[in-house]
């Protein structure tokens, strides 16, 4: 099995401002826009260098959203930044009928996601943004596992035409992934190779699949992890050549099982290839206050829950 090293522990926003900066510098027609949360997003060096470029709206999501519609029709490329609950439920409206019904190239990019928020609580926290997000037609839904995979994602859906929800977050988590990587839009990418089960995990759950690997191979349990970045489209490929090994599954992300990738998942298997499946996410609940570590726990959002889903779906098979 790969040996995946630490390279540190770095908040996946940060990764998103690095990326807009670089971005920013290579092509005039990127702006950004922030509903009065530039520090949390990670924007102000994007502020600081592209003034003219920067627009502050405060504490104004839906008319961020219009606005940053309207910017596109003048061939420019705008970037919306907030938290992901401000970013999606509080604007759902804007998004639907200004964005996604006429296809603007509007980059919804959101940080604060899943209950890593932490002590904000459930009113800022966001269990449900996927879901809704995924729905809209022609809306592609990226969720990135840390710092360099947030920076890629970021420079590379600005080459994208057409709306893109980008979903990150705040705490700092293990940076592990190639800062040289390419990101390709809807392509999974295989981390671990193995025979007796598949693992498809995203966003901040990645890092605890490969710990939960490295459990099961202590076992003798040949785990295979892929980590699916791109909700929407979802790459069924790399998820059905697995399974066909494998013959079985665990989803596992920091989101409602309701509505996340481990519904699309299983909306492909009952279509190509039914064999046993087990979640691991939030079960139909909002969040609450505590540390981030408490409520991954808490939650079963964990490398020892992905281990004992890991366990049951092999019994099942």
């Amino acid at each position: 099995m790969k040996n995946f090293i630490n390279q540190g522990y770095t908040d996946t926003r940060s990764g998103f401002g690095a990326g807009l900066l670089e971005i920013g510098r290579k092509n005039k027609n990127i702006v950004a826009l922030c509903a009065d949360l530039t520090g949390s997003l990670k924007m102000n060096e994007f502020k600081n260098e592209f003034p003219k470029r920067f627009f502050q709206v405060g504490i104004a999501e839906a008319n961020m959203m219009g606005i940053a519609a309207g910017m596109t029709i003048g061939g420019k490329i705008p970037f919306t930044g907030t938290f992901a609950n401000f970013s999606t439920g509080r604007v759902y409206d804007q998004i639907r009928q200004s964005i996604a019904y006429s296809g603007k190239n509007v980059k919804i990019c959101a940080s604060h996601a899943g209950i890593t928020l932490g002590e904000d609580g459930a009113t800022h926290q966001i269990l449900e943004d996927i879901g809704l997000m995924k729905m809209l037609p022609g809306m592609t839904v990226i969720n990135t596992c840390d710092y360099n995979q947030t920076k890629a994602a970021t420079i590379s859906i600005s080459f994208h035409s057409g709306p893109v929800y980008l979903r990150f977050g705040r705490p700092k988590v293990p940076n592990f992934t190639d800062p040289n990587q390419n990101f390709e839009i809807g392509k999974g990418i295989k981390l671990i190779e193995g025979n007796d089960v598949t693992i498809v995990a995203t966003g901040h759950l990645v890092w605890e699949a490969i710990e939960s690997c490295k459990r099961l191979k202590k076992e003798g349990i040949s785990a295979e992890l892929i980590n699916i970045h791109t909700i929407k489209p979802l790459d069924y490929e790399i998820i059905l050549k697995s399974i066909s090994k494998t013959k079985c599954m665990v989803s596992a992300e920091e989101h409602n099982i309701i509505g996340g990738l481990g519904e699309s998942i299983s909306g492909v298997l009952v279509r190509n290839n039914l064999v046993p499946m087990e979640f691991v996410g939030v079960e139909d609940s909002f969040g609450e206050s505590g540390t981030p570590t408490q409520l991954m726990q808490k939650y079963g959002l964990s490398s020892n829950n992905i281990y004992e889903k890991c366990k049951r779906v092999i019994s099942r098979k």
